[in-house]
């Protein structure tokens, strides 16, 4: 089986890289009105330009997927600004996908927590679909639909899991099908479970990402080698992973900084039974400085080799 690597939204190393550069709505209440649309500009020019930077760095090192950051435009969906983020940087999207084609990146976005459709209350979900429609559209920017995701929790169960799971299933007919084709779901660390999960998957045709670090917060009494293959066949091209390790026993839902070989060995074994191709995203605090060691880590492993910078073969 082949393993490709990633990581998510900023490149260590690099000097003032961030992609992720803010303007808040206060900030931007406080600019004289004829200066806010070029603040809104600038701070977008700069992840713009960061970003680009950090593909080629992931160009350079050979590294396959990687995790935009959400907030490239800031205040894209805030009822009071909802800019066109587009039109003025046509060619600085059109710069990123040609990139994420000519060397044939695997992209995707996560939005934040507050993105979920579970909740009875009918603005979260039109908030929902708004969130889901500007990242939507940042993968059109760069012509990037045919490989990129987008990908979300279920949401809160509320008291009653069935009840919502039920909401979600409805509330998912409010996206255009154009942007629910792009959008994957993965378990969570408190409330729903791989079981779960996976079930709301097959039922709205939606591929699971795989949390480990999730699964083993919030296990729920289910084993995973009796799913893991319903899990990778949710998909219609390569399957992907979510990988980190916890920071302690006390923390241990929070993502240490660098990834546990030890932790996850257990599941690299569990898929090498499958001997499925498969891609992992690396979520841990140090980013792609983690990847890299637990790369470096997995490919001293007898029987593995490294096929290049940021992928193995096992």
């Amino acid at each position: 089986m082949k393993i490709r690597f990633g990581f998510v939204a900023n490149a260590l190393g690099l000097w003032d890289a961030s992609p992720s550069k803010a303007l808040t709505f206060t900030r931007y209440s406080a600019i004289p009105k004829h200066e806010r649309m070029e603040k809104l500009k600038e701070v977008t020019a700069q992840n713009l330009h960061h970003t680009k930077r950090i593909l080629y760095y992931n160009i350079a090192h050979e590294i396959k997927l990687y995790r935009f950051s959400s907030s490239l435009v800031p205040l894209a969906t805030h009822p009071e600004v909802m800019w066109d983020f587009v039109t003025p940087f046509k060619t600085e999207w059109e710069e990123l996908g040609q990139l994420i084609r000519q060397f044939q990146l695997r992209p995707s976005f996560h939005p934040n927590q507050f993105t979920l459709f579970t909740s009875h209350r009918t603005e979260v979900t039109m908030n929902a679909v708004k969130d889901m429609d500007y990242h939507f559209r940042m993968l059109e920017a760069m012509n990037a639909l045919e490989r990129g995701i987008i990908n979300i929790h279920i949401g809160g169960a509320y008291g009653d899991k069935e009840t919502s799971l039920n909401r979600f299933h409805q509330s998912i007919k409010k996206l255009p099908s154009e942007i629910k084709k792009q959008m994957t779901l993965e378990n969570d660390d408190k409330t729903y479970n791989v079981e779960e999960t996976l079930f709301t998957c097959e039922k709205a045709k939606i591929p699971m990402i795989l949390d480990y670090h999730h699964y083993m917060a919030n296990k729920g009494g289910v084993d995973l080698s009796h799913y893991l293959q319903r899990i990778f066949n949710t998909w219609n091209t390569i399957p992907k992973v979510h990988i980190s390790s916890p920071k302690s026993d006390q923390a241990y839902r929070s993502h240490a900084d660098f990834v546990s070989l030890d932790f996850i060995l257990p599941f690299l074994k569990m898929a090498k039974v499958l001997n499925e191709d498969f891609d992992i995203m690396i979520e841990a605090k140090q980013k792609n400085l983690a990847m890299l060691q637990l790369i470096e880590e997995i490919a001293s492993i007898r029987g593995v080799k490294r096929l290049s910078g940021g992928e193995i073969e096992w």
